[in-house]
């Protein structure tokens, strides 16, 4: 049964970028055309993020950040995500690079890291961006270690939720206290590992989303950081696209979460901008595809008042994180990524 969904979704994924060779990202959806202004500074991003790439397959020589696992592994899912041929498309070689570099730095307990586990390369972040982009390239790429890579990284997550007396997940996968951050982007990776046909126990859903909700406030839907209390926008978006990816829509709780993240459309983010970008920009196309779309054209506006001459975008974290999220926040435009279907 395993063998014949990942046939089924290697089939899928293959015709979804066959088509894109054939018509080109820009006529992918004729009833839904994609912004021209967007796929030329989306384009303009990816070819930064090529040039500069190093032969590690890291961004290492340009910040403190640009050799993390979770930073190539955002540029991983950027690359992937314009739909271009990851396996001969003209950043095959970029795609090659990144996998191999999180695959190098995997452990043989299944953790994308540093082997210390108080490194800050080796943080559960790190992990579960990595494992959310092996899992959007298990199927599309042609690379046979990507299952048992992923499956290894499942595993981890999986197991350091049940040794966490929250169950959810902190900076280290030995950490028994959470916070909405970690844990979120922990379930975010599961549902893309589950969607590629990684088998995901339930109970890992069920625990992390009800952790998640412990940090919702009650009465404006908002979501704190351990605790209901100091909601944040951030934070909220986060939680929205887990409750969204649960098929909680429906619920009262979501809807009061949702109402809270609308009336910030025009929020900008002064401390981790480009993280705000990147979760807000799926909490609102999962959400509600009008409201995003709303949205949607403000930070294309953004976005490209941004964008640099080379094509990068800056920030504290150094350009490989900023382009690579940034980029991620305008990817909704073309919904190559299985994580983006709805």
């Amino acid at each position: 049964m395993k063998a014949l969904l990942k046939i089924a979704l290697c089939s899928l994924s293959f015709t979804a970028l066959a088509e894109a060779q054939v018509n080109g990202p820009m006529n992918r959806r004729a009833e839904d055309p994609i912004p021209r202004d967007m796929d030329n500074m989306y384009v303009k991003g990816l070819k930064y993020l090529a040039r500069s790439q190093q032969a590690d397959g890291s961004w290492g020589s340009e910040s403190t950040y640009s050799n993390y696992p979770g930073t190539v592994g955002l540029c991983l899912l950027s690359f992937l995500a314009h739909g271009d041929d990851p396996n001969s498309g003209p950043y095959a070689k970029n795609i090659k690079g990144c996998i191999n570099y999180l695959l190098s730095k995997q452990q043989k307990n299944g953790y994308i890291g540093s082997a210390r586990l108080n490194d800050t390369r080796g943080n559960m972040y790190n992990h579960g961006f990595a494992t959310l982009a092996l899992a959007e390239a298990y199927g599309m790429v042609d690379d046979k270690r990507l299952g048992k890579a992923l499956e290894n990284a499942v595993a981890l997550i999986v197991t350091s939720q049940k040794n966490n007396r929250l169950g959810a997940w902190r900076y280290s996968p030995t950490a028994d206290d959470a916070d909405s951050t970690v844990a979120g982007c922990q379930i975010v990776a599961l549902y893309a590992a589950r969607n590629a046909g990684i088998k995901v126990p339930e109970e890992a859903f069920t625990k992390g989303l009800k952790y998640m909700d412990k940090c919702r406030n009650k009465s404006n839907g908002a979501y704190g950081y351990t605790s209901p209390s100091g909601g944040k926008p951030t934070l909220t978006a986060i939680g929205v696209l887990c409750d969204a990816l649960a098929k909680k829509k429906d619920t009262a709780p979501f809807k009061k979460s949702f109402k809270y993240l609308q009336g910030k459309l025009s929020h900008r983010e002064s401390t981790y901008p480009y993280y705000w970008e990147y979760y807000m920009s799926q909490a609102l196309f999962h959400g509600n595809e009008v409201v995003w779309k709303e949205w949607n054209k403000k930070n294309i506006r953004f976005m490209k008042a941004l964008q640099q001459a080379d094509g990068s975008i800056d920030g504290r974290k150094g350009k490989a994180f900023s382009t690579g999220a940034s980029l991620l926040s305008l990817a909704l435009n073309y919904r190559f990524l299985p994580i983006y279907e709805k």
